[in-house]
């Protein structure tokens, strides 16, 4: 908005100037002081908000100036306005004196003011006074209601984002401290003030997941738990729909991990194959992370003991990073439960792919955390160990 000065203001001024200059008092001049006076207060535009930039100027008045325009005073003292509406000044020294607010290259607002010596002065400036709306012009008083309005819906907005990212630190803060429905209650309290967000339905779904898994870790056999990772999926889901449009394109990294925790919720509540499916879709959207997101898809399913299911994903996350130790561990021991027994020489058979997918464990992780136990399985089913591993590790 172009500041609001009355197209008055000009004459007004003068006119006050020349109405000081017609007392016959030497009260109007500077009166030398051995302590100058403090100065300082706020200055709001005609809109009522605080004026961000622009200078204080003082001007001393002496008989026999007759200024036609603020432009052609002459000011002995300016202090600058402060991005909070603020001004200051510990210079002033004591008398009378017309202070001019000047912005945008303006005279936009002047009071009279005396100071006393040593004097700590407030002088505030407030244009939206109704003296000074009559003032304006029609036009300005015009573009001023526009503005009102513009910012009163833009301040409005604010405020709801205020509220918002409160919310959102509380949800966070109360996940980590185990309530994850108190994060989920509060997360839906402010969907409808921006319910197009897809930040938030990620949110929620985040929420939901672990009250979901919380759940079912008190007991897993409780029938809400399935109603519970299906809300989380479908909170997800709105998030990736929303993510689709112009205004709301997510990044790639932020789609892959929409993506792979409905594709977690959906596998958790029983939907195996529309899981894997996002799985899919994440490491479609974000390529560079398809390693981790198929070994988290391989871990979600083995540790649901769905072992066939689990070790396809393996492979997935094998073909995507190879030089990643774990899935070939969920690989090996979705197979190994496949072994069998050779009637001649009751030695252990092992399916194909397993034998080399516990090798490859020890080659890229010899010091793993399941290091220990593939090397104990294997000697006591009396497997072959690469050489690597036959010395100089310990087991």
């Amino acid at each position: 908005m172009k500041t609001m000065f009355g197209s008055k203001l000009g004459s007004r001024l003068a006119a006050l100037v020349l109405g000081l200059m017609t007392v016959a008092t030497p009260a109007i001049a500077q009166t030398p002081a051995a302590a100058p006076a403090n100065v300082h207060g706020v200055v709001r535009n005609p809109a009522g908000f605080v004026l961000k930039t622009g200078d204080v100027k003082f001007s001393v008045m002496v008989a026999g100036s007759k200024p036609a325009d603020p432009k052609d005073i002459t000011y002995q003292h300016s202090y600058p306005i402060d991005a909070n509406g603020n001004y200051k000044g510990a210079d002033l020294p004591a008398g009378s004196y017309i202070a001019v607010v000047w912005a945008e290259g303006k005279a936009a607002d002047f009071l009279p003011v005396t100071v006393k010596p040593g004097e700590d002065k407030t002088l505030d400036f407030d244009m939206s006074r109704e003296e000074y709306i009559k003032g304006m012009s029609e036009a300005d008083r015009k573009a001023l209601e526009d503005y009102k309005k513009k910012n009163a819906s833009v301040a409005a907005d604010n405020a709801k984002i205020q509220n918002i990212n409160a919310v959102l630190t509380k949800a966070l803060a109360d996940q980590k401290a185990g309530k994850p429905d108190d994060a989920v209650t509060a997360l839906q309290g402010v969907m409808e003030l921006r319910p197009n967000e897809p930040v938030l339905w990620q949110a929620l779904g985040q929420a939901q997941l672990a009250s979901a898994d919380l759940a079912y870790k008190t007991n897993k056999n409780d029938p809400a738990v399935v109603g519970k990772y299906a809300d989380a999926a479908a909170s997800y889901q709105k998030a990736v729909d929303l993510s689709a449009t112009a205004s709301k394109k997510a990044t790639p990294e932020q789609l892959g991990v929409y993506y792979q925790n409905m594709g977690t919720a959906l596998i958790k509540s029983g939907k195996l194959k529309e899981g894997a499916d996002s799985f899919d879709a994440s490491a479609k959207a974000n390529p560079a992370n398809a390693g981790s997101v198929y070994y988290n898809e391989a871990a979600t399913l083995f540790n649901m003991n769905k072992t066939e299911e689990a070790g396809a994903a393996a492979d997935k996350a094998i073909a995507a990073d190879p030089k990643r130790a774990d899935p070939y561990y969920i690989k090996a021991q979705g197979l190994v439960q496949k072994a069998t027994v050779d009637p001649k020489t009751q030695k252990i058979v092992l399916p194909p792919g397993c034998l080399e997918a516990y090798q490859e464990y020890l080659e890229l992780a010899p010091e793993g955390q399941h290091a220990k136990e593939i090397t104990e399985s294997l000697t006591s089913m009396q497997q072959p160990l690469k050489n690597s591993f036959k010395a100089g590790k310990k087991g």
